[in-house]
């Protein structure tokens, strides 16, 4: 496979999440010899050299959220509201994380005020012309990004186990196309990013609603002929709609840009395993290529 012109996108607080509670479920936090907790680190390690061998990209940059703080909080104070203080262990991966993946030469990129998201969308669309992108996350927001040239990867349960989305995939599994997504999620809302949509509008119904009428323009144009029932919830959360919309969408002009040569992929092996010892880290040296 011609490998020259790929580039990894890595969620990278969608991969050391899952690393963490994966193995923090058990009380296993593979706390080192300095006392550090490294359990979220080393799965995140393993999650992103075992996507990298599996896809094999010519460029990778890793993309973070600075802060709790972004533009959505300021639209809507309660988003993402719901989640709680990160677990003590969990706190000084966030650092380490990426300390690590400096020692891989991959860019740290992200940009106080914005959302991991909004930075890889950014780059997604910056890199598609001249490069086929590939987005690694467990987040099926960024499925909004889909496109010819841009796939987005979803992890499953274990390693190397992949959800490949490209829009066909989309339609296929989904029911509907990248550039609906964004009203998708204003309809039915996002409990995990704590914000409500349409009340009483599931996937189901919001599916079939875009299918049919394509937008929530389209639904608004065509509000006569709604079921009464969907029509006086829709008419009810009209201004709750327009503001999940605004939450949903991923926003492409961040201003924070990774050349590719910056973002080019070689290990330094030297460098690499010196990290790896020095955070005592077992089993990851056969994953360096």
């Amino acid at each position: 496979m011609d490998n020259n012109h790929k580039v990894l996108l890595v969620d990278g607080m969608a991969l050391l999440f899952r690393a963490f509670y994966s193995t923090a479920m058990s009380g296993y936090f593979m706390i080192n010899s300095k006392g550090v907790p490294t359990n979220g680190v080393h799965g995140f390690v393993r999650h992103l050299l075992t996507a990298v061998n599996h896809f094999e990209p010519s460029h990778v940059v890793c993309c973070w959220d600075m802060g709790s703080k972004t533009f959505r909080t300021d639209l809507y104070p309660d988003y993402k509201g719901n989640r709680g203080e990160p677990p003590i262990e969990l706190i000084p991966q966030f650092d380490l994380v990426k300390d690590v993946v400096a020692s891989f030469d991959i860019p740290n990129i992200g940009l106080k005020g914005f959302e991991a998201d909004d930075c890889i969308g950014t780059l997604a669309n910056q890199y598609k012309n001249e490069q086929e992108v590939i987005i690694l996350t467990g987040d099926q927001d960024i499925l909004q990004l889909v496109d010819p040239a841009i796939k987005v990867v979803i992890l499953r349960n274990g390693y190397g186990n992949y959800e490949i989305y490209h829009p066909e995939m989309l339609l296929e599994r989904k029911g509907i196309r990248p550039e609906q997504m964004v009203d998708l999620k204003a309809l039915m809302g996002d409990s995990s990013d704590n914000y409500p949509g349409v009340k009483g509008i599931g996937e189901k119904t919001a599916v079939k609603l875009l299918s049919q009428f394509e937008s929530i323009e389209g639904i608004l144009a065509n509000l006569d002929s709604l079921s009464k029932g969907h029509r006086s919830k829709i008419e009810q959360d009209l201004a709750m709609l327009h503001l999940s919309r605004k939450l949903a969408k991923i926003h492409c002009e961040v201003p924070v840009s990774c050349s590719l040569e910056e973002a080019l992929f070689t290990i330094d092996r030297a460098k690499v395993l010196g990290k790896f010892r020095e955070l005592e880290f077992k089993g990851l040296e056969k994953l360096i290529g």
